[in-house]
């Protein structure tokens, strides 16, 4: 006989007659790695029932983002309407929103309710140097998408473009607490700074939560995993950490720091599994996906 496997909190049980539901608000990855294509695996292999609503169509693979083909507006509150008016959903993210007026659409769409509990990965450039937030929406996130989330998932550069055009990146772990705390001040409920584009052998990242009368500081640490493959962690994290709240939601249960300290656990074991491999034809440069099924069991 083998070996007992470890128990996780996603190891629970969970009534199936109605599983968690999970929506993502992304454009699209054809390569698989990020994006909407990333959240729904990560949904699934954090035994959420995954949903989605395309935001834009993105060309990009393990080398980048060639071109990106927005949505009209009218269209994607046409894909809302297909969700909300059928499924309960419990957890909602946001991926790339691209354009002011879908910033706009969606943060509307937050205020009337039935997206449940909202993460807000505030895609704005592609590690290729893409940008994948026009200007002139930046301060739309920072208005109306910072305050409508339950969390927001800055990683450095983000959470200082949030705080004005003129922030420097924290480079260490007092100005990360520092960014995380001003990030509540103007208005965001929950903050995950992420730490992974900081530099030495641990990966810091910050939570801070407002709970109406004071801001707490929860603080991880994780082994730097040494790896090309990179691609996606943002959407995938958050796309855990929706996942996860969807499941406590629904029980009835939500600990927003056990969510992420698991989210952040589930994608540390999805880069170590995946470290490894070579998924381009041309993998001079390329920087490929994690291992978005590593809590799934081989048959």
């Amino acid at each position: 006989m083998g070996e007992p496997k470890p128990t996780t909190p996603h190891d629970k049980e969970i009534d199936m007659s109605r599983p968690p539901v999970a929506l993502s608000i992304a454009g699209t990855d054809p390569s698989g790695g990020a994006g909407v294509h990333a959240d729904l695996k990560t949904f699934t292999a954090l035994r959420a029932y995954g949903t989605s609503v395309i935001t834009a169509l993105v060309a990009q693979n393990t080398h980048g983002v060639s071109r990106v083909y927005g949505i009209d507006t009218d269209f994607v509150s046409d894909q809302f309407d297909s969700v909300l008016t059928d499924m309960p959903v419990d957890a909602t993210k946001t991926g790339m929103l691209g354009t002011r007026q879908l910033v706009e659409m969606v943060a509307e769409r937050a205020g009337r309710g039935g997206l449940g509990f909202l993460v807000v990965d505030p895609v704005m450039v592609a590690t290729s140097g893409h940008r994948l937030l026009e200007e002139d929406a930046v301060d739309a996130v920072r208005t109306l998408m910072v305050p409508a989330a339950h969390v927001i998932t800055p990683n450095l550069p983000e959470a200082a473009l949030l705080l004005g055009d003129d922030v420097e990146p924290a480079h260490d772990l007092d100005t990360m607490r520092y960014q995380a705390r001003e990030l509540i001040e103007r208005g965001a409920r929950g903050v995950l700074v992420k730490g992974g584009h900081g530099e030495g052998d641990e990966v810091l990242d910050v939570l801070a939560l407002n709970d109406g009368t004071d801001v707490t500081l929860t603080e991880y640490r994780h082994q730097r995993i040494t790896t090309p493959n990179t691609h996606g962690t943002g959407c995938t994290l958050s796309a855990a950490i929706t996942a996860l709240a969807a499941r406590q939601a629904l029980e009835g249960t939500l600990d927003v720091p056990e969510v992420v300290g698991t989210a952040l656990d589930y994608l540390a074991r999805a880069l170590e599994s995946g470290k490894d491999w070579t998924l381009s034809l041309d993998p001079n440069g390329a920087h490929g996906p994690v291992d978005h099924m590593v809590t799934i069991p081989t048959p």
